[in-house]
């Protein structure tokens, strides 16, 4: 039977070969690729994403009180104009 201590060696000695080839530079390429492609992209944060959402759900309240007090102007001054 295994041990822990055999696993945890053999994923230091996999860590370390990876972190010593080309392939931790490739990673490191790539994710400078993509944060370059990103900041391209004009992306927001979901923090962002989130704050908008809710200012768009208040003017939204705030506009479907506004027409329900235009609707009630125009009734009370057609109901004067007659």
């Amino acid at each position: 039977m295994l041990n822990q201590k055999f696993f945890d060696e053999l994923s230091a000695k996999l860590n370390e070969a990876v972190n010593s080839s080309p392939a931790k530079d490739i990673e490191k390429n790539m994710r400078a690729l993509l944060m370059q492609g990103f900041a391209k992209l004009n992306l927001v944060t979901h923090e962002e994403f989130d704050v908008q959402a809710k200012v768009l759900a208040r003017t939204r309240e705030h506009l479907t009180a506004l027409e329900a007090r235009v609707t009630e102007l125009e009734a009370q001054h057609n109901k004067t104009s007659s």
